[in-house]
Formats: structure tokens, C-alpha cells, sequence
């Protein structure tokens, strides 16, 4: 049985919301939501808070789950998680799980392991959902994803892809900024440099694309709200706490 890790970057200095993972909701820090979904994935995967500030470290003990300190000289959490997999030989498959998406669940979470592992040819997994509404088409900040077929993706962008040249004829797809890895995947990717498309749209994954990986996805219908503001916070705050 191959040997699968969840690794959760969690960074404690974020610019728009400082100290979120350890933001409570309901008595729980943000992060224990994350970390609770992922120990519940039917892959028994073993779960890691990857972070640079031992305050996370040890909130994340406290709940009883596993943390490891990592460099705070990292760009992205994939060089984060890199830095986790180098340590631990025995990891064949890694999911990189946000730490500010406690709404996450686990059956999305296996969604993107079984996307990985059931197709040899596979490099990284992420997911994707179908967009409702014109607003979030033409939102930057909400990525669109076209892909294949057979669910390769051709392409990742802030603008809408496909143009709409002839309204209503393509479905638009967001992309879900969950991802699998093979190791290898992961220590070829992150040894890479930088691609023009990766700076030019400021997306990771474009990196891939432009080397030559393969990256599949999968759909659900889910469409987990990540925590990146203060009023992101209040959300889900009320949500849980009503």
C-alpha cells in the first residue's frame, strides 16, 4: 500500500489576516477544522501542519495532532511541503491541503487523492467546480481551469477561459487550490524555476503546465471558502456559531 501524506502549510504572518490558523471559531482554531477533515480521509493518510512559527506548532500539539517546523525563507507552501517530504523518504503520494479552508471536506479531500493515484501517467491532481454565476467568471481572483477529455488541464487563468467569442457554448470550470502529488512531482516541480506564465498570471500550477506535467482534475460540486480576510472570518464564524 502506497504511503500518502496530507501536509498542511500554515504560515502564522499572512498579510491580510496575521495569526489566522489560530483564529477561533466555535473554541476551535481554524487550522483543527483543516486537520480534522483531513484525518478523516478513508486513504489513512498521516496528516502535517507544515509552519514557521512555533505558536502554530504548538496549538496544533495541544489538539493532539503532528506539526514540523519548517524555513520561513519559503515563497509558497509547496516549497514548504517539499521541505516535510525530503525528511520523510517513505511519503510516495503527497496532498497539499490549505490551512484556511476549514470548510474543506474529507470526501473532497479523497476526491483528490483517488484523481492522483488512479492514473499512472498523473503528476499532480487538483479540482474544480462548475461556476453559476457571470460575477465570478470575470473575477480575478477567482481562477478558471479548461482541461481535456480526459480532465488533463490545458490551461489555468485569472481572465475567462474559454473567451466567450459565442456566448453559452462552453461550460466555465473555478479551480480549487487543493493539489496531489506524486513525490517525485513534487521535488521536480519545486526545483524548477520560475515560468514567464507562472509570473505573468502569479499561478503555481502554470509552472507545471509549462514544463511538461500533467496535471488532472477532478470535479465536484463543493465550493469551499477559504479564509483570507477578516470578513472571510466572520463568515464562517457565523456558520458554524449562527
Amino acid at each position: 500500500m502506497e504511503k500518502i501524506a496530507i501536509i498542511i502549510p500554515a504560515r502564522y504572518g499572512s498579510t491580510r489576516l496575521p495569526a489566522k490558523p489560530l483564529l477561533k471559531v466555535n473554541n476551535k482554531p481554524i487550522i483543527q477544522y483543516v486537520v480534522e477533515a483531513a484525518q478523516k480521509s478513508t486513504y489513512n493518510a498521516e496528516v502535517i501542519v507544515a509552519t514557521d512559527d512555533n505558536r502554530i506548532k504548538e496549538a496544533v500539539e495541544t489538539f493532539g495532532g503532528v506539526a514540523e517546523m519548517t524555513s520561513a525563507e519559503h515563497k509558497c507552501g509547496s516549497d514548504r511541503i517539499a521541505e516535510v517530504v525530503n525528511r520523510h523518504p517513505e511519503f510516495e503520494y503527497i496532498l497539499n491541503l490549505q490551512g484556511d479552508e476549514p470548510q474543506i471536506t474529507p470526501e473532497v479531500i479523497d476526491l483528490a487523492i483517488s484523481t492522483l493515484i488512479n492514473d499512472k501517467d498523473v503528476d499532480i491532481s487538483t479540482l474544480v467546480r462548475k461556476i453559476t454565476s457571470n460575477e465570478q467568471i470575470n473575477n480575478p481572483n477567482c481562477v478558471k481551469c479548461v482541461f481535456d477529455i480526459n480532465n488533463y488541464a490545458l490551461y489555468f487563468s485569472r481572465c475567462p477561459i474559454p473567451y466567450p467569442r459565442n456566448e453559452n457554448q462552453a461550460d466555465y470550470y473555478a479551480h480549487i487550490g487543493i493539489y496531489g502529488y506524486k513525490k517525485s512531482s513534487l521535488i521536480k516541480m519545486t526545483q524548477l524555476p520560475q515560468a514567464d506564465l507562472e509570473k505573468q498570471e502569479s499561478l503555481e500550477q502554470l509552472r507545471a503546465l509549462k514544463y511538461g506535467m500533467k496535471i488532472k482534475v477532478g470535479i465536484t460540486t463543493l465550493n469551499p471558502t477559504g479564509i483570507d480576510t477578516l470578513e472571510d472570518y466572520e463568515k464562517f464564524k457565523k456558520i458554524i456559531e449562527g
